[in-house]
């Protein structure tokens, strides 16, 4: 049945929406998609359920072709299966927590793997019944702290979560490479450049894990690739430490005053012109003091020995000490301990370690990859307005580990040696890990083998941001005057405006319409009698419908005009000629 404007629940706006940042999130409220209910929540208007339905369709049909079946759980989950599994505890304050009136308490589900896994436990015991991937289309929901961007980063969203459960290490290698090479089609069908890049699995656990991201400057994940095919987010990213060298004959480490030397630069300043030699910030050793929130509520300082050229990437840290939460040391961290000096504090001190402690000061000191044995430094003596010179890593100093928290830069080498990377920004579209027994192991999940034996089964989690890639595509499809849809996506194939006064205009609108709509294109019509022609015409271009057909002055002639948004090219032709034009 041909959709008719006149009665379509729709309304545009001709402003734009107040605190909308970027297209995508201006455009689908203006031209009448979605409407904001709250900070990151939206309702989905007829529009943008046709759109989002398409996308959902093209997911379902590789899905399918993957070999995946379709279930759907509710969103709201109890607490015990995520307790079970930790993520109770670890989501932190992402996740919606709520109580029944009985005092029984719930979630709103972030993602279902525990769900996922106690549902085959419940309805699946032999390795005969495995392989099997089953997935849904559902709403997920996320307390984030800043919601920004429209559907980009909301607190609910549409997301496909797709789970594998396999008897072996081998038959998991094969179900994740299914879901990718589907994931790989479905963005492909839907137009979408993407890179996939090594990931973290953060709170998801497991082992291997990819993303796929879409390159966008208003993308809110940076990653890094080379020329020579590598590529991964920052998170993941890891550093080429290099070699140990031995210090043999290398003068001991000095103590020199340094007055009014807290920063890297006011340092470099003056070991320039007070020392022997040319120093940069890469000389120096930049000795970073962070909070760690545990998931107990206890706090834990640490301290960070990184390159002075380098800076902290929060992000990296996040993960690095996930679950903890991290943040710079306050004042009343340093009153707390004394024996941190702000400005100068060193791995080493003339008086040597903390009783009990291998630290100078007390404190688990960790260091950046490029902190080798036999790398020397300038740094913190542990005394305010000095620094020490030839401190050596491995002779002076030993860190209590390793830690990637350091920024990474353009230059940077690849660590599978295939050239230097270069950042980009971009938006993560799809998620595949291989999760391996986490889940498995704490629910319980068990089947028979060949042997009669029992075992683990082994899973993969793989997800897809539903709205989110709805707002990519628009964000990429558009102009100055609105949405421009990909055939594949759009509401409707084809819009017809009855441009004219006339009522020939309508009648002949009315028959293309109709015809159209025979020949199993999707129309809507714009029937609007006391709207006029450049109204209508605005509207057309907001909505965005690939194809318009123009009903005008030329109608009683038997001319009406095709218009493509995408090109912006208007033809002149017969209305005869309209359905075999737009059904070639």
């Amino acid at each position: 049945m041909v959709t008719r404007l006149s009665n379509f629940f729709l309304r545009t706006l001709r402003e734009d929406p107040a605190g909308a940042e970027v297209a995508s999130h201006r455009l689908l409220i203006r031209a009448g998609y979605i409407r904001p209910q709250a900070a990151g929540i939206f309702a989905w208007l007829p529009l943008g359920l046709r759109v989002k339905a398409k996308i959902e369709t093209v997911i379902r049909e590789e899905m399918a072709a993957a070999g995946a079946q379709e279930v759907h759980f509710p969103a709201l989950m109890p607490r015990e299966a995520y307790e079970a599994t930790g993520r109770w505890d670890e989501y932190g304050d992402l996740l919606f927590r709520l109580q029944d009136r009985k005092g029984g308490d719930y979630l709103l589900a972030p993602t279902h793997e525990e769900a996922f896994t106690l549902l085959v436990k419940d309805l699946y015991s032999s390795y005969k019944d495995l392989p099997l991937t089953i997935y849904q289309i559902q709403d997920k929901y996320r307390d984030e702290a800043r919601p920004r961007a429209g559907l980009l980063r909301g607190r609910e969203f549409t997301m496909k979560d797709a789970y594998s459960f396999d008897a072996s290490d081998e038959g998991l290698d094969a179900s994740y490479m299914a879901q990718r090479d589907a994931y790989e089609r479905i963005f492909q069908r839907l137009g979408l450049e993407y890179a996939i890049v090594q990931a973290d699995a953060g709170a998801m656990g497991g082992s291997r894990s990819e993303e796929f991201l879409h390159p966008t400057p208003v993308g809110e994940d940076t990653f890094v690739r080379s020329e020579g095919g590598y590529a991964a987010n920052v998170e993941a990213y890891t550093t080429t430490a290099p070699e140990a060298v031995g210090w043999e004959g290398v003068q001991p480490a000095t103590v020199f005053d340094s007055p009014d030397t807290p920063t890297i630069d006011t340092l470099v300043a003056h070991c320039n012109a007070a020392l022997d030699g040319e120093y940069t910030a890469a000389d120096t050793l930049k000795n970073v003091v962070l909070a760690l929130t545990h998931l107990d509520g206890s706090r834990e300082l640490v301290i960070v020995g990184i390159p002075g050229d380098r800076d902290v990437d929060l992000k990296r840290a996040e993960v690095a000490f996930a679950p903890a939460e991290v943040e710079a040391a306050t004042d009343a961290d340093f009153e707390r301990h004394p024996l941190l000096v702000r400005g100068y504090i060193g791995p080493w001190s003339e008086t040597g370690p903390v009783l009990g402690e291998e630290s100078a000061t007390g404190i688990r000191y960790l260091v950046d990859p490029r902190v080798a044995d036999g790398t020397r430094w300038i740094t913190g003596a542990n005394i305010d307005q000095k620094h020490a010179h030839t401190v050596v890593a491995g002779r002076d100093f030993t860190a209590d580990g390793t830690v990637e928290i350091a920024n990474v830069r353009d230059g940077d080498p690849a660590p599978d040696g295939s050239g230097p990377v270069s950042l980009a920004r971009g938006m993560e579209i799809g998620h595949v890990f291989q999760l391996g027994r986490k889940y498995a192991e704490a629910l319980g999940l068990k089947v028979l083998d060949q042997n009669g034996k029992l075992v683990t089964v082994t899973m993969g989690s793989y997800g897809i941001g539903v709205t989110r890639i709805l707002a990519i595509i628009a964000e990429l499809n558009n102009d100055e005057r609105g949405l421009i849809w990909p055939a594949s996506v759009a509401p409707f194939d084809v819009q017809v405006v009855a441009a004219g006064r006339d009522q020939v205009a309508f009648d002949v609108a009315e028959r293309i319409s109709n015809q159209l709509e025979t020949a199993h294109l999707d129309v809507l019509y714009d029937d609007r009698v006391k709207v006029s022609p450049g109204v209508k015409f605005g509207d057309a271009e907001l909505v965005g419908v690939p194809k318009i057909v123009i009903v005008g002055r030329g109608a009683a002639e038997g001319q009406v005009e095709l218009w493509d948004r995408a090109t912006g090219e208007r033809e002149s032709l017969s209305a005869d000629e309209v359905v075999s034009r737009l059904t070639r």
